[in-house]
């Protein structure tokens, strides 16, 4: 099948990652730095950051934005299909964005004229989260702080809980729960041998032991990230494995940080908030985003969601802390998109929204199918957006080079989302239908030319 003997695009990984050093000297001044060019001038007394000097390349979706613009330079007549980056295609609804228009044309008016918002987010947009999301699971509007997408949030509750925290991820599992745990001093030196930071749990999620981890061997840190239906594999925690969790955050007095991003794609019984578990009010912070299922992610608008139960050793309330960094680092979630997020949770707004989320599944739907046609071990695309594809023997940026260089198809390698992901890559269903289409056909050609 497909292995390694195919995969000799003329950049290796190891050229793509390669830290650079870069020294720059102007009379008794010396500049280095790491991983970016500069210019000759004058340098400051100021040191750099040594937390940032710590991250090992640049964050991953810019790195793949780099190599498909080189790919464009080197082959300017491609028609190239990207189905990388996660970024939503369809429009969002004109529902949705007449509520934006019409906020918008209000602000021309006396009347209809706002500034400063609840750093918080509307009271109405609170609310409508609690009873879309949270019906049945005891969530108050209180609860709930509207933001400018989950990403922030991390960042945000990094934050919050500072430097001396250790924090458990999945492996693989979104980057910017790592890169910000370096960023703030969590993570401690990079060991290339592992291709790990010392400081961080890895929590291994393969198939071997269906996407979750196996608790037992999982050393007591303070922090759990918990992505659920997980980006990149596209698992979605069933109500046991989730339960085990919230278990075991009770027994270590560890906090989970559950991202439930792509809830809204779940097709089967898994649970779509963490606050489904009994319990998990009293472990759990929840972060999501209108981002995936309401075509938000240019738009910007999430939530995060601390449980007043939730609270620090010393039995302070979490939710307080929360609020004050709220207060201290953000001005609130645009007035304009926040009027677009609340028509997004109407009842017409739900029926419009889901017709997205239904698109994109169907795209999942044609990739696996094509994927699996070809014998190829595939996972995802059920409850996510996501298609989570298995090369054994092959390293993963190699087969993202060598999918490029034939069939000018932007994927992502599995190892940017840690070493679990290294032989995977990873493909979005997030995009126009006659693309994934022809991706699909592209893809069958370039593995039947390999076998024969």
């Amino acid at each position: 099948m497909y292995n390694s003997t195919i995969c000799s695009f003329m950049l290796s990984a190891d050229y793509i990652l390669q830290p650079r050093m870069v020294v720059v000297r102007q009379s008794s001044v010396s500049c280095t730095l790491k991983n970016q060019s500069v210019r000759i001038g004058h340098c400051t007394k100021v040191p750099r950051n040594e937390n940032l000097e710590k991250l090992q390349h640049g964050y991953l979706f810019p790195e793949i934005e780099r190599h498909e613009l080189r790919h464009l330079r080197m082959y300017p007549n491609a028609n190239v299909i990207d189905l990388g980056i996660g970024d939503t295609t369809q429009p969002i609804p004109t529902l949705v964005t007449s509520s934006m228009v019409d906020f918008v044309r209000g602000l021309s008016t006396v009347t209809g004229y706002k500034g400063y918002g609840p750093e918080q987010g509307e009271k109405a947009l609170r609310k409508a989260i609690t009873v879309a999301f949270y019906k049945d699971f005891g969530i108050k509007p209180s609860e709930v702080f509207v933001s400018d997408g989950a990403q922030c949030d991390i960042t945000r509750l990094q934050l919050l809980m500072g430097l001396n925290q250790k924090i458990a991820v999945q492996d693989p599992s979104f980057p910017a729960y790592i890169d910000s745990s370096v960023i703030i001093g969590q993570s401690g030196k990079f060991v290339d041998e592992t291709g790990k930071y010392k400081n961080i749990e890895y929590m291994t999620c393969g198939p071997q032991s269906d996407f979750f981890p196996d608790l037992p061997t999982i050393s007591r840190t303070q922090l759990i990230f918990f992505n659920s239906p997980n980006n990149p594999t596209g698992h979605a925690a069933t109500r046991k494995q989730l339960e085990q969790l919230v278990d075991f955050a009770k027994v270590n007095g560890s906090i989970i940080i559950f991202d439930s991003a792509y809830s809204a794609y779940i097709t089967d019984d898994s649970p779509k908030s963490i606050y489904e578990i009994p319990g998990a009010r009293e472990v759990a912070i929840e972060v999501s985003s209108f981002s995936k299922f309401a075509g938000f992610t240019g738009v910007r608008l999430g939530w995060t969601v601390v449980p007043e139960e939730l609270l620090y050793s010393n039995g302070f309330p979490v939710v307080h802390d929360f609020n004050r960094i709220m207060c201290t680092c953000f001005n609130g979630a645009s007035n304009i998109v926040q009027a677009g997020g609340l028509a997004c949770l109407s009842l017409e707004g739900l029926r419009a929204v889901r017709s997205l989320v239904d698109y994109y599944m169907e795209n999942a739907r044609i990739l696996v199918d094509a994927l699996t046609s070809l014998g190829l071990t595939v996972y995802g695309g059920k409850n996510a957006p996501y298609v989570w594809v298995h090369f054994p023997g092959s390293k993963s940026w190699n087969v993202f080079a060598e999918i490029l260089e034939k069939t000018h198809i932007i994927t992502v390698p599995g190892s940017g989302f840690g070493p679990g992901g290294e032989e995977y890559i990873r493909i979005s269903a997030f995009g126009q239908r006659d693309s994934v289409i022809e991706a699909s056909q592209r893809l069958k050609y370039l593995l039947y030319l390999q076998e024969n």
